[in-house]
């Protein structure tokens, strides 16, 4: 096994949730939506360079955004980026990657994480991730970190573990409960939230793929001879043609045995909608989160407000609303509707032009 890890960072989604800001052209993960000064995938990078040698990072993107992921994160050489054809869920994705790792170290550890996550204890967040690392080292595990919940939060997936340890075997998952079910799991101590972060061997992900999702395991492992070659481009475009979209959690994770928790408590926010934005950004004393350094606001409460750094912005009479402007989109909804944003994006997908969403 190599000493150090290898670092998958998922970097393909769309992230319409943070519609109008993020774009098919520049989603989520390479926008600064926080307003700290740096994109969520470059956060990402940063955090694991602490642990992961710049060699050992791979990158799994949608084609389009290869360049995006090479301007903001320039340390890396474009062949340590995989480019997926079409997006078809985490499971496939993940598949890519380990097949790639297999050929570099069929042992290698292989740490797994989403490009948009916030997490703001970093050093405990390391420290976690060295503990899984060393613990698969003799455990044939696949592992995930679970985070203690502070409140019925119905927008995530949650882990039930075994036991009162740090690591803990998996009792099963549930996905995003009611808000009756979610303070229930609150109450009974057992639960955690599902932070979509994975350590694994690559040796025990693919005995995975194998026995839960043997169609996809024999789709990647055909065409495993030909990663990093040539041949490459063309044989990931008839295996994403083929395989069906499918989540890591439900086409592997819900179903093995040996799957593990590692239960830890560090900040951590997946960041997934402008109410989360809202909740993680700093307030005025009026509850008001603006996200830009020329607006004014005047008999407004509980607002989240981001408009361009170079436009003044006069907000005036607003409560409990969401406030967007971009260079061509203007989004102004109550914080109550923000799960009407797809629906809005189809609306002018089709009724204005598609160069909008």
């Amino acid at each position: 096994m190599t000493s150090s890890p290898y670092c998958v960072i998922m970097a393909g989604g769309i992230g319409t949730r943070f519609w109008p800001m993020s774009r098919q052209s520049c989603p989520k993960q390479f926008l600064d939506i926080l307003g700290t000064g740096k994109s969520f995938i470059r956060h990402t990078y940063e955090r694991f360079s602490k642990f992961v040698p710049n060699e050992n990072f791979i990158v799994v993107t949608n084609r389009r955004y290869k360049e995006l992921v090479l301007e903001h994160i320039p340390e890396i050489d474009e062949s340590q980026i995989l480019c997926e054809p079409i997006g078809r869920n985490t499971a496939p994705c993940i598949a890519y990657a380990a097949h790639t790792l297999h050929k570099i170290d069929p042992e290698a550890t292989m740490i797994v994480s989403p490009a948009d996550h916030l997490i703001l204890n970093e050093d405990e967040f390391l420290r976690i991730v060295g503990n899984c690392c060393d613990f698969i080292k003799e455990q044939d595990a696949l592992m995930t970190i679970g985070i203690k919940p502070s409140r019925p939060e119905t927008g995530y997936g949650y882990i039930q573990k075994t036991g009162n340890e740090t690591i803990s075997k998996v009792k099963c998952f549930t996905e995003k409960p009611n808000l009756e079910m979610a303070q229930a799991f609150l109450e009974c101590g057992e639960f955690l939230w599902n932070s979509g972060i994975f350590i694994w061997r690559v040796s025990s992900i693919l005995n995975a793929f194998a026995e839960h999702l043997p169609e996809h395991h024999a789709l990647f492992s055909n065409i495993e001879p030909m990663l990093g070659s040539e041949k490459e481009s063309a044989a990931i475009e008839r295996v994403f043609a083929e395989c069906k979209p499918i989540s890591i959690d439900y086409g592997v994770m819900e179903k093995a045995e040996n799957v593990y928790v590692h239960s830890g408590d560090f900040g951590w926010s997946d960041v997934g909608t402008w109410g989360s934005v809202y909740q993680h950004s700093r307030k005025d004393r009026y509850a008001n989160a603006t996200i830009s350094n020329k607006t004014k606001v005047y008999d407004t409460r509980n607002s989240i407000i981001s408009v361009p750094n170079d436009k003044v912005a006069i907000i005036s009479g607003l409560k409990d609303y969401i406030v967007v402007d971009t260079d061509d989109v203007l989004m102004i909804c109550p914080r109550s509707e923000e799960q009407s944003i797809k629906s809005f994006i189809e609306d002018v997908k089709y009724s204005i032009g598609e160069e909008y969403i």
